[in-house]
């Protein structure tokens, strides 16, 4: 990771580029996986589908619920429930943490769809 502060906040800027691609499921996102919580799951296919796209349409990072800047987290409203959203950098093998979160080739990423209450 970074060595100075112009550094850190370079690999900031770069992670969440990366973050958003992912989350839109746009090129430059890099590989890994959208999962969600079995209380989301519960709710059913419509609310599940209404929650994927909730949050590749999201754009309300803030520094609230994002004070690192890395687009990594949000919250929103889906058919009158709230849901939050997570993304976690893995290692290539969803073993541990990336050994380099800014390389699209050593990250995975893994989006987690939740309530607060699975928090």
């Amino acid at each position: 990771m970074a060595d100075t502060v112009d550094d850190r906040a370079h690999d900031i800027a770069r992670i969440a580029e990366q973050n958003d691609a992912f989350r839109c499921k746009r090129p430059g996102g890099g590989q890994g996986q959208w999962v969600y919580t079995q209380a989301v799951h519960a709710e059913g296919q419509d609310f599940v589908l209404a929650c994927v796209a909730a949050v590749a349409a999201y754009d309300d990072s803030n520094e609230d619920i994002d004070p690192y800047g890395t687009h990594e987290m949000g919250t929103m409203e889906v058919m009158g429930k709230k849901v939050w959203w997570k993304i976690d950098l893995y290692d290539r093998a969803y073993e541990g943490g990336s050994p380099n979160p800014t390389s699209l080739a050593d990250t995975r990423r893994v989006l987690t769809i939740l309530f607060p209450s699975d928090w």
